[in-house]
């Protein structure tokens, strides 16, 4: 199903073959993202990703979408960590068009300076956004405890200070040093065999520039005891983030890890759901997450809560972690997350664009495609012993901290540090 292949210039094209498809979804990946970013270039990466939809030397703004919009397709772009990917999907009859527009905006961007200065204003507006909602500006107070003095505790949008210093120039500069060959990506998904894809790509990555991989900040944890980090706003809740440090997506305790979480607070079956919204009905909205990067990783839980409930929800919180600590979790338990999983996984497979996506995260994220069933051959051999010992190791005091939003005192949560110490 999945192949790869690296041109002469170092750019790799990667395709999952799906003939029972009518739909094909390009995407073209950097790997480039917030984490290669030093605190004045804040955003910078996110920057250029709208401005790639502001024109090149041969397609406006408008002509770029109306030659996908106008075949039945959409397109789209996101900007993480370390990553940032421009897709489009349409019928796979129009991928010679998807693969010409995506490869234009890629390597041939104008940068204007007028489309700059208006485009600033819609990151501004949508940085206000994320700002504004609790339940998401609680997300980056948490990264920024969790992370400090590090890229990966800044907002991947940049601050109204990076922001203004940014010029067309800096932007050319930036996309010009990561946007070469060995750093990108095509990724196709779509009922084309690999022969395919490559004939109708190669034309266009081969007149990529060479370059050198970004620079990575490794993370180095030196933390020793809970931290919290609070933001007094008026609200009906207060919205609760408690981060939980695990390691890489390279590690060996990676699938167990994945088990960990969906026992703890992935589903509405899961332990966390159950206690604090089934049993005593203290929160509308209670989850767990688990995000991987190239050296580290973050487990967060995270709630909207009232504030006369805080305490006994944070108790409550620390009781089931300390009961994953204490044993391994029951043999049925195990099964159903695996199963849950998998289907998961499974469902979010029947779309060209999660597979393409699915397929561009494993290439950049592991330097190679998708290994056939290993998602659920690894997910078979997670035993309870492996989801205690991954607990075990988690859940410590110094891997912890909270974040918090709302209409709550800083020291009704200071017992966090000490209950989670």
């Amino acid at each position: 199903m999945y192949q790869i292949s690296r041109l002469a210039n170092g750019c790799r094209i990667a395709s999952a073959y799906l003939p029972s498809m009518s739909s094909i979804c390009v995407g073209v990946w950097a790997g480039i993202g917030s984490r290669h970013e030093s605190a004045h270039q804040g955003g910078i990466s996110h920057f250029i990703e709208h401005m790639l939809f502001k024109g090149t030397t041969k397609r406006t703004a408008k002509a770029i979408t109306e030659s996908v919009e106008s075949l039945g397709g959409y397109l789209n772009a996101f900007t993480s960590e370390e990553n940032t990917c421009y897709y489009a999907r349409a019928s796979s009859r129009h991928f010679a068009t998807l693969s010409d527009v995506l490869m234009d905006m890629a390597m041939n961007p104008t940068f204007l300076e007028e489309e700059l200065t208006k485009e600033r204003e819609v990151i501004l507006e949508e940085l206000a956004m994320i700002m504004d909602q609790p339940h998401q500006r609680v997300l980056e107070m948490l990264n920024e405890v969790c992370w400090p003095n590090h890229p990966l505790g800044r907002c991947i949008t940049g601050t109204p200070k990076t922001l203004a210093s940014m010029n067309a120039e800096r932007l050319r500069r930036f996309w010009g040093k990561q946007y070469h060959a060995s750093n990108l990506l095509v990724a196709v998904a779509g009922p084309l065999e690999h022969r395919q894809v490559v004939r109708q790509l190669r034309p266009l990555a081969r007149k990529l520039p060479s370059g050198k991989p970004p620079h990575e900040k490794a993370v180095r944890s030196r933390q020793l005891h809970p931290e919290l980090i609070h933001l007094r706003r008026s609200s009906e809740q207060v919205q609760l983030a408690i981060g939980i440090k695990t390691s890489s997506r390279h590690d060996s305790n990676h699938y167990a890890l994945r088990v960990l979480n969906t026992i703890l607070g992935e589903n509405m079956s899961s332990r966390l759901f159950q206690s604090l919204r089934e049993d005593h009905g203290l929160a509308y909205s209670i989850y767990s997450s688990l995000g991987f990067f190239n050296d580290a990783g973050l487990m967060v839980i995270a709630a909207g809560i009232e504030a006369t409930y805080i305490p006994r929800s944070l108790k409550l919180i620390r009781q089931i972690l300390e009961e994953l600590r204490q044993k391994p979790p029951s043999v049925k338990e195990i099964h159903q997350a695996r199963d849950y999983l998998i289907g998961q996984l499974e469902l979010h497979l029947e779309n060209t664009e999660n597979h393409m996506i699915w397929l561009g995260e494993h290439v950049l994220g592991f330097g190679h495609p998708p290994i056939q069933n290993q998602f659920q051959n690894r997910l078979q051999c997670v035993t309870p012993n492996a989801v205690w010992t991954a607990a075990q190791k988690t859940f410590q005091p110094q891997h912890m901290n909270l974040a918090a939003v709302g209409s709550i005192a800083k020291k009704q949560l200071s017992s966090f540090q000490h209950w989670m110490s």
